[in-house]
């Protein structure tokens, strides 16, 4: 077995073991790219090796995703099919974990009609809620990771040859997720601790708001009252752990639906829908985002507001520090997974159940009660910076830093 190769088993070991941690007897679903066959048989493999009953994986195949977007009929991206809906909800049912192995090329759908775009997104929005909400309420385990692809390694990586570009995306990958640690595992354990360290901080000072000032920022943020910071890994309805993201530097929560005041403006691109995004910038009054503006990919940022109500709403609130090594490493992977480990980020669009107290269990009403916004969407883009200060405001208006100068200060 080559370096790579061994590298590459590793990973598989650490997806399963640490990212959706497979109990014996479980069902496994995998979505990801024919690019990565390989890697996928080697996380089934090592499913199977810890107990799994099966392993189901659904293929993404890019270069016919961009013929049907170039050629199918109109209608096709105005309805999603419901075997698909209801095959995902029969997996969660049978509480299956899910690994989702991420490559896409950020500039896939560049040029294709947008409404197109924003028809499928829609569609399948609405079709996948049932099992979007399964995943945001930490019913079941998931996990997002990444694997390089020429496609992407390229954008990366432009001023190198295509196989230098993906060996080198495939390293800065395995450097996110800490695989050349002496005990990756035990390197995952201590990660996990330090960012839950962080969280506890955050709920014992149980901040009213967030006060954001950067360059181009300056955004006031209310949490809401039952409001939870939560950090790398979670727990699912049998009380098993897992690492929803690889890698993950964030620790996160849920603003108040209607409690964001000010302007903000985003520090990456951001790859959305087969497209960039890039230097946008969002206004905001009583929550509502009331005013788009971007440099590149304005129509695009336009639709993904407009989706449905809930997309004129943010959902999720996330710190984290400049010098996070995916900071530090100054690669721009123009994929959201990476680049919002690098950068404090907000999401347009739903929350999730989990940061709010009893949130798991809660009904749509109930969490809407709570503050906690719903959408078809959920988009994260970066806001942070080596300039961005972040002040958390009590109810009785004392003010503690959060972050100077990009960094923890708590």
């Amino acid at each position: 077995m080559t370096t790579f190769e061994s590298n590459l088993d590793q990973y598989a070991d650490l997806i399963v073991k640490i990212g959706v941690n497979v109990q014996p007897g479980q069902e496994v679903f995998i979505t990801g790219s024919v690019e990565m066959a390989d890697l996928v048989r080697r996380v089934a493999t090592k499913a199977y090796g810890v107990g799994a009953s099966n392993v189901h994986v659904d293929w993404i195949d890019e270069a016919l995703t961009r013929l049907k977007y170039e050629n199918a009929a109109d209608d096709v991206f105005t309805r999603f099919p419901e075997w698909e809906s209801a095959k995902r909800n029969a997996f969660v049912n049978n509480n299956a974990v899910f690994i989702s192995i991420v490559s896409s090329n950020p500039d896939l759908l560049k040029g294709i009609d947008p409404n197109r775009i924003s028809n499928f997104q829609k569609a399948s929005g609405q079709g996948l809620s049932e099992f979007r909400r399964a995943i945001q309420a930490d019913k079941v385990s998931w996990t997002v990771v990444a694997a390089s692809t020429e496609s992407w390694a390229v954008k990366v990586f432009p001023d190198v040859a295509p196989q230098q570009a993906v060996d080198q995306l495939w390293e800065a990958i395995f450097q996110s997720v800490r695989l050349h640690a002496p005990d990756p595992v035990k390197a995952w354990e201590e990660h996990n601790a330090t960012l839950h360290q962080k969280s506890d901080i955050l709920n014992e000072n149980h901040f009213h708001k967030l006060h954001y000032r950067a360059p181009g920022t300056d955004l006031t943020v209310e949490l809401p009252e039952k409001h939870v910071w939560v950090a790398a890994s979670s727990t699912n309805a049998n009380q098993v752990p897992f690492m929803a993201n690889m890698p993950t530097e964030e620790v996160f929560t849920v603003p108040q639906k209607t409690g964001v005041d000010g302007y903000v403006s985003s520090t990456k691109p951001l790859s959305h829908g087969g497209n960039i995004i890039d230097g946008f910038r969002l206004e905001f009054e009583k929550g509502r985002i009331v005013k788009v503006e971007a440099k590149q990919g304005q129509e695009i940022l336009e639709r993904l507001v407009s989706t449905d109500e809930g997309s004129h709403y943010l959902g999720e609130v996330a710190l984290v520090p400049h010098q996070s090594p995916i900071s530090q490493s100054n690669i721009l992977f123009l994929n959201t997974l990476f680049d919002e480990n690098a950068s404090n980020h907000l999401a347009i669009g739903s929350g999730y159940a989990f940061n709010v107290q009893g949130g798991k269990s809660m009904s749509a009403e109930e969490l809407a009660q709570s503050g906690v916004n719903a959408s078809i969407m959920h988009v994260d883009f970066m806001i942070g910076s080596a300039e961005m200060d972040i002040d958390g405001v009590r109810k009785d208006g004392s003010v503690v830093p959060i972050f100077r100068q990009g960094n923890w200060a708590i």
